[in-house]
């Protein structure tokens, strides 16, 4: 067990939040859970806890916290770090939430940021009258797979070796990792936002293979494995396409985005001749069932909030996005919605008049002029 000294709050008592919460409190650290809906909270509240479970001798037991609450001001109140774990969807709210009550010096980190979201986070602050010197910094992916077992349990299946992070400016990226090491030495220096944004893997993965096995999902109700089989060799040649335009988007800002290939191998040395057999190499992805429904995040929250603002960007810096585009208006479609308009537009994030050399300017040293 490590003794720790920093102070938590984790936002988001979901699946991810759970599991955070409870493995910093096992490791020593004082958290306080925040959720929005007490009620959410209520058992967690009554027990000062949280149960944790984990596969092959992970971390395990009874997570003490500090503090749970529904009030956004009394859960950033004494945090030196907050690790907001809520869908992308809610980073708004959660900005505009706790705008008025952040402190300098605080630590503000996205699990995970999926694309720009720590662009938009700090927009959203300043936008909403915060003037502290707070750090604003995103995670790659979440560093957990994590599953939520009842009111106050959680368990985690895997810990990631390894989660780039990166602050907004760039330069204050040393600044979160050192206050964050303690608890996890996993996460690694990511470079720029930009980077972390642009290697969301999620936005290549989750749209385009949920709409193209739509009819299989509400036909069978998600009963197949979602990557084995979901993934065919015809499958296969979509997700390559988007991720080709992905990996161009980032050569037009001067970033080396790794492939799906390269990611694959990366994190789960799964390797192959072409995507579809990486991906069918990935012993992880067996076992692994479709959605239940439609109505689900990989299309309601990964389509705006990462697939299209990397198509935007694409289409301000002279990159084709025709799939993307595609991807994009099939979902908008299945939901009924315009999800280029609910998505993180350029506008949105406040970087629409900006040029390539600005907006490279702007993540490495937060300013443009």
């Amino acid at each position: 067990m490590t003794s720790g000294t920093t102070s938590f709050a984790v936002i988001g008592a979901g699946h991810g939040g759970k599991a955070m919460a409870a493995h910093l409190a096992l490791m020593g650290f004082r958290v306080t859970l925040f959720n929005r809906t007490p009620e959410n909270i209520s058992v967690i509240q009554e027990r000062g806890g949280i149960e944790l479970e984990s596969y092959q001798g992970g971390p395990h037991g009874f997570g003490q916290l500090e503090r749970v609450t529904s009030d956004i001001s009394k859960a950033v109140e004494y945090a030196e770090v907050v690790m907001v774990v809520v869908p992308s969807t809610a980073h708004v709210d959660i900005a505009k939430g706790m705008a008025s009550y952040l402190r300098d010096g605080q630590i503000v980190m996205l699990h995970p940021g999926r694309t720009c979201g720590a662009i938009e986070f700090a927009k959203v602050l300043q936008d909403s009258g915060c003037t502290t010197d707070v750090i604003v910094a995103e995670a790659e992916t979440f560093i957990y797979a994590s599953r939520s077992d009842g009111p106050a349990k959680a368990r985690i299946f895997r810990i990631k070796d390894s989660v780039p992070v990166a602050a907004l400016p760039a330069p204050q990226t040393k600044q979160v990792l050192a206050a964050i090491a303690p608890a996890y030495p996993q996460f690694i220096d990511g470079v720029s936002v930009l980077h972390t944004s642009l290697n969301n893997m999620g936005a290549i993965f989750h749209p385009a293979l949920t709409i193209l096995n739509a009819g299989r999902i509400e036909s069978t109700g998600g009963e197949f494995q979602f990557y084995i089989d979901g993934v065919t060799p015809s499958v296969a040649c979509v997700l390559e396409v988007l991720d080709r335009e992905r990996v161009t988007v980032a050569a037009a800002l001067g970033i080396r985005a790794q492939t799906a290939q390269e990611w694959l191998k990366r994190a789960y040395d799964a390797a192959g001749a072409d995507l579809y057999e990486a991906i069918r190499n990935q012993s992880g992805y067996y076992g692994i069932h479709a959605p239940k429904t439609l109505r689900h995040r990989y299309l309601s929250e990964d389509t705006p909030m990462s697939l299209v603002p990397i198509a935007a960007l694409g289409q301000a810096y002279g990159v084709s996005v025709h799939c993307m585009q595609s991807i994009i208006r099939l979902a908008s479609i299945i939901h009924r919605t315009d999800y280029w308009r609910r998505g993180r537009t350029l506008g949105k994030l406040g970087i629409e008049s900006l040029s390539v050399n600005e907006l490279v300017r702007f993540v490495n040293e937060g300013e443009y002029d």
